[in-house]
């Protein structure tokens, strides 16, 4: 039989993006705005992506990780972007990715996690620490790419066209990574535990 699921805030709040994504590409459409009637329909298909291959891979994502991650998707994709958000908000999108930058940290956490599954007790806290920092940095330009794509494809102007702005991203990101990575070392290198300790309670979808 199967068991009736407890909907929990992270499950509202994506709800939430999702009827908000659809209600921004119908506004936009009608007003003529092509810009702003694809972007929800990218962010449509970035929530679902990431949802199936959280189910498929039965990844244990925490309800920390998993609301930063919406809320990270809320206000990249939908206030900067949708909402025009970096007209009135000064360095934004430097704030944005300074805080990319914490949240990559702790997913590269998750997948060595993942990858060793019951041996991560027995690496070395620096090579976790490391392959955390360098995997943050390495999304960093991964995501960087990602806007240069849809910036062509769509006619977006994520980047501005321009090779400051990119870099100065991707800086940000390596920051914000960097920084957690100290704090992660100084405060949980005595019985380090990935999923307890780093990623908390996961929160089942």
């Amino acid at each position: 039989m199967r068991t009736k699921r407890n909907y929990g805030f992270n499950d509202y709040f994506e709800l939430f993006l999702y009827a908000l994504a659809v209600i921004c590409s119908i506004y936009f459409l009608i007003r003529g705005d092509m810009q702003r009637t694809l972007q929800p329909i990218l962010i449509i298909l970035v929530l679902t992506v990431i949802k199936a291959l959280i189910k498929k891979s039965r990844i244990p994502i925490s309800t920390g990780l998993r609301f930063s991650v919406l809320a990270f998707i809320f206000v990249t994709m939908f206030f900067a972007n949708e909402f025009k958000g970096y007209s009135f908000i000064p360095y934004l999108d430097k704030i944005e990715h300074l805080s990319s930058g914490v949240i990559l940290f702790y997913i590269g956490s998750l997948i060595l996690e993942l990858i060793n599954k019951n041996e991560t007790n027995k690496l070395n806290i620096k090579t976790i620490i490391l392959f955390s920092l360098f995997f943050a940095i390495a999304m960093a330009g991964v995501w960087e790419i990602y806007e240069f794509t849809t910036d062509r494809l769509f006619g977006l102007r994520s980047q501005n066209n321009s090779l400051v702005d990119t870099m100065g991203d991707i800086i940000c990101g390596s920051i914000g990574a960097l920084f957690t990575s100290i704090y992660a070392y100084k405060n949980l290198k005595v019985n380090f535990k990935v999923s307890s300790e780093v990623i908390g309670d996961s929160d089942n979808l």
